[in-house]
């Protein structure tokens, strides 16, 4: 491997890793919305119990993301300083921006979020619930912000300067919000946080399972299980219409990136076909062992089965992907997943209306395990769309052999990728222990002397406060 890979591998390691945790925040956030604004109308202590229990997980995740993020931060000075140079003046303002409005938002009412339950009113404690929620968003606006500009540049100008006998080129603003409304701006945004979405409601559904399945806590968890379970199932689908509009942007703004995500080596004579599954052969350049809907891709991109959509023998050889398996596999994983989502919430929901929901034994264990799929699905969507826009850093503007720092070596960068590869290890598995063990703890015990409520035990449907008994709000089979 040459410097350039290697730098790539250090970075995709990094951001993998870190990007485990910003979903999480976005996600479980939601969720701490939802649950507290349950326990402000019911006053049920339990789900004030339930919301301190989702700010212990919240306050770990914060912590490790920081950590991370910070890491690669440094990433784009030590490995890729041209890059950083050349996106300089376009990325300072949204960054700066995120730390300013993002970042100190976040953490300033996370302070009040974990430590202010007996030094703050219930509704002060939900209005932070409310600013850490916001703060988790405004940062992604930010980030998606920088992200979309490099791959659909817009509202710039190319400065050359004379620096030491050597032209350097320099991407600045002429129009700042030409730059952050850029093409692919709203689609991105809109697509990552519902996948956020969705993954904070698996996560609740899968701490509320396992402990349904333990017998412990057992009314709560299923009402904390029945608000995650409309909360993915609304998300699930929302997710797949805002799929559909951002592989629509990238036709008309990536096209060689949506022939590798459909694995469309040569363009067809009529309509292009739409691949379900199948096994890029990049030397046959051909999909294997798949099976397609036939004008499929046509219908999406142009609303009719035969209108031609261009292929990869369109575009020249060096201004499109040199791996188009990786990118035909993890984009049609997160599709796949995403279809996934649909069909178990689907299930889940017509359970929960028929009132035999918790007695499918079978699907709380298969709650308790899929929190795994969203991870995934975030992890693969994210591989699709920055491998697929290669050979390109900046769309049509700088590519990612160009971006390395000129002085780095082999050497560092083996010794480095190395070393972080010992630390996330390390990090990571620290990281699974502490959340196992915050989640194993369960629920704070129920103070001495508090008498518990059963009010609102039976409000399951969507918070209608059905007042008909319903035999899944038992705690006994």
């Amino acid at each position: 491997m040459d410097v350039v890979a290697l730098s790539r591998l250090q970075f995709a390691l990094t951001t993998a890793f870190h990007y485990i945790f910003p979903p999480l925040a976005i996600g479980l956030g939601l969720m701490l919305v939802i649950l507290e604004r349950r326990y402000i109308v019911t006053k049920d202590p339990d789900y004030e119990r339930v919301v301190k229990f989702w700010t212990r997980i919240y306050g770990l995740n914060f912590a490790v993301g920081v950590a991370t993020g910070i890491i690669l931060e440094f990433e784009f000075g030590t490995n890729w300083s041209t890059y950083s140079r050349f996106v300089g003046d376009i990325f300072g303002s949204p960054l700066a921006a995120e730390g300013v409005f993002a970042f100190f938002l976040e953490s300033t009412f996370l302070g009040v979020l974990i430590f202010g339950w007996n030094r703050v009113g219930p509704k002060m404690h939900y209005f932070s619930t409310w600013m850490v929620f916001l703060g988790s968003i405004f940062s992604s606006i930010w980030i998606i912000v920088a992200n979309s500009w490099q791959q659909t540049p817009a509202g710039y100008h190319i400065v050359e300067r004379v620096v030491n006998g050597v032209t350097v080129k320099r991407a600045e603003i002429t129009d700042f919000w030409q730059a952050v409304f850029n093409p692919s701006t709203i689609h991105r945004l809109l697509h990552v946080w519902m996948a956020a979405f969705i993954l904070g409601a698996f996560l609740v559904m899968s701490v509320a399972a396992y402990f349904i399945l333990k017998k412990r806590d057992e009314r709560i968890w299923r009402e904390a299980y029945t608000r995650a379970l409309w909360t993915g199932a609304v998300f699930s689908l929302l997710v797949l219409g805002s799929g559909h509009f951002q592989a629509d942007m990238v036709a008309r703004q990536q096209p060689t990136k949506l022939a590798a995500f459909e694995g469309l080596y040569k363009t067809p004579k009529g309509g292009a076909p739409l691949y379900l599954w199948g096994w890029p052969d990049d030397r046959a350049q051909e999909v294997k062992y798949g099976f397609a809907i036939p004008g499929g891709l046509s219908f999406l991109v142009h609303g009719d089965f035969k209108t031609p959509v261009p292929g990869l023998d369109k575009f020249k050889s060096d201004e499109r992907p040199s791996n188009v398996a990786v990118v035909f596999l993890t984009y049609h994983a997160m599709v796949g997943l995403g279809m996934l989502f649909i069909l178990f919430t689907a299930a889940a929901l017509f359970f929960h209306l028929r009132g035999t929901l918790f007695r499918k034994k079978w699907l709380l264990r298969f709650s308790v395990l899929a929190v795994i799929l969203p991870l995934i699905a975030n992890e693969t969507g994210w591989g699709a769309a920055e491998v697929g826009r290669q050979p390109w850093i900046v769309w049509k503007l700088l590519k990612t052999k160009d971006g390395v720092s000129p002085i780095l070596t082999k050497t560092e960068v083996t010794a480095s990728l190395v070393m972080f590869t010992g630390l996330f290890t390390l990090l990571g598995l620290i990281w699974l222990f502490l959340l196992t063990r915050k989640i194993r703890a369960g629920l704070e015990p129920v103070p001495a002397g508090a008498a518990g409520t059963e009010e609102g035990a039976l409000e399951l449907e969507l918070g209608m406060g059905s007042s008909q008994a319903n035999p899944e709000t038992s705690t006994q089979e």
